[in-house]
């Protein structure tokens, strides 16, 4: 099936219910009233004149009910959805835009001061649409909806055709896009609701965190089921709380950064998350200690997945909430993983050469399965590196267990070379991440003549705490030894972080080497 059979069948089942929801405004459309605008912005884009199958149709919005109906009308008239996030640079935008091609942009007017900067650097860019309500114009995603309905083309199902483009995570270098078919979302469609099946005839899903992430991952499949999609705009940790009450959210996806702001708001423990039934944490290793506290604030709903943009989004691997309560009483270290092979998903370690390593052994996760990207958009070679006989190389370093629970202990290229050793910065984060006065940090290996590189951490507190760098280094010693244990410790109010949340240790690590004509001693 394709993505908007999906959604058809959602307005099948439950076509009177609110399928959009808009916090700030509370705007609000059922499923029926957002198919038939899917139906009415793919005539328009066809008129003008989109091409089935080849054009790429981008959506640059921040998260809200219309930016959701602009999503489904591309691809109910079969362009090629080009996924932008609206948090990111301009420059990474034009950048992204640029190099997957894209000629037609449908756009928010929140971004209209921005929008000739951004044609000035698209030179394939020849249409751009206002897509919010009241825009106004001719040519509007407004003009569109409000003319006469007709029901858009029907087109034959080719599931391995190219459906969407999505911008790798960029941690190593510029984005690249990444190219999905029907056959990935069939496999996201199917995984999620297996993994995370509704409990209730109502199910919630609160979209904070960008909806071309993780967060649209998730939201997509839940369509299916006929779930109601609430949006907020941006994440500030005390609404985010609030409105989990207020909305009878069941299902929340936030990376772990944003996890430890809502964990450090001093209201933290004074809403109700009764209704809560999936807290999904994804997009980077999560503190053990952090995952005891979430477990104990807002319940028995925390499930975690694992994958990456070019290899099963969030669910190449899953931790249950079963599982998740297991581990608590009867393995506490267990915590520490990603869980196991999700039920679409081959997952191994492997050394340098690809060959599978012994359980307990360090080495590169590799994904296998049809849950995967057909590519990099025009760019074989970066494909050949990670894509190897059906395999995905993700670049992550970890191991599995005898029971196939996964562990990441790293990057591969952030691993830091201290004194001839191999040093892996997330086991000493996992520790630092203990002190009940941090909130985040961040591990990197800065330039030190006898070492080559030095232990560094950089650490963010929680508002109020004070603590001292001799603390946080004993603390890794005991724990972690000598080696491991960071030679200086720095403070800094807030951790530079991507625009999905996730701290980047590329950006903390560039003061320390500037000037160096290599980034390695």
């Amino acid at each position: 099936m394709r993505i908007i059979d999906f959604f058809d069948r959602g307005v099948l089942l439950h076509g009177a219910r609110a399928c959009t929801v808009d916090h700030e405004s509370g705007r609000s459309r059922t499923f029926a009233q957002v198919q038939r605008a899917s139906h009415q912005i793919a005539h328009g884009l066809l008129a003008a004149g989109v091409v089935p199958g080849q054009s790429k149709v981008a959506i640059w919005s921040p998260n809200c009910g219309r930016a959701l109906e602009a999503v489904l009308g591309v691809l109910r008239a079969d362009a090629i959805w080009v996924a932008v996030n609206a948090r990111n640079a301009i420059q990474d935008i034009a950048y992204h835009l640029d190099n997957n091609d894209v000629e037609l942009l449908l756009y928010h007017t929140d971004f209209s001061n921005e929008l000739e900067s951004l044609r000035g650097s698209c030179s394939k860019l020849r249409l751009c649409v206002p897509i919010d309500a009241g825009s106004g114009g001719a040519v509007s995603v407004d003009a569109w909806t409000e003319a006469e309905f007709r029901p858009a083309p029907e087109r034959v199902e080719q599931l391995d055709a190219p459906v969407a483009i999505f911008g790798s995570g960029g941690t190593t270098g510029r984005p690249k896009g990444v190219v999905f078919s029907h056959r990935y979302w069939e496999c996201l469609v199917l995984g999620v609701n297996v993994a995370m099946p509704p409990k209730h005839d109502d199910p919630v899903h609160l979209v904070v965190s960008p909806m071309t992430h993780a967060a649209g991952a998730l939201g997509m499949p839940l369509l299916a089921v006929g779930t109601t999609h609430v949006f907020m705009k941006a994440f500030r940790a005390g609404d985010v709380l609030a409105a989990i009450a207020t909305h009878k959210v069941t299902h929340l996806f936030l990376p772990p950064t944003a996890i430890y702001m809502l964990l450090a708001d001093p209201a933290v423990r004074q809403h109700d998350y009764a209704s809560l039934e999936y807290f999904l944490y994804a997009a980077a290793p999560m503190s053990v200690e952090k995952v005891r506290e979430a477990m104990e604030v807002f319940g028995d709903v925390m499930v975690q997945g694992y994958g990456q943009t070019e290899a099963g989004a969030l669910i190449g691997t899953f931790f249950s909430a079963p599982a998740h309560r297991d581990a608590l009483r009867k393995r506490p270290e267990r915590l520490a993983s990603c869980g196991q092979p999700s039920i679409f998903t081959r997952v191994r370690i492997v050394d340098e050469s690809g060959r599978m390593v012994p359980n307990g052994e360090r080495g590169e996760i590799a994904i296998g399965g049809d849950f995967r990207m057909l590519g990099y958009y025009k760019n074989e070679a970066a494909t050949r590196e990670v894509l190897r006989d059906g395999w995905i190389l993700t670049g992550d370093i970890g191991r599995m267990d005898d029971e196939g629970f996964v562990y990441i202990v790293d990057r591969k290229r952030e691993m830091i070379v201290t004194g001839g050793y191999n040093v892996y910065p997330s086991e000493i984060e996992q520790v630092i991440l203990t002190h009940k006065a941090v909130q985040d940090c961040a591990v990197v290996g800065v330039p030190d003549e006898k070492w080559g590189e030095a232990v560094k951490a950089v650490v963010q507190l929680k508002p109020g705490e004070r603590v001292e760098e001799a603390e946080v280094i004993a603390l890794c010693k005991a724990r972690l030894g000598g080696v491991m244990a960071p030679k200086s410790v720095e403070f800094w109010a807030d951790l530079p972080r991507s625009a999905v949340g996730k701290v980047m240790r590329r950006a903390v690590r560039e003061p320390f080497w500037k000037g160096r004509e290599r980034l390695v001693v």
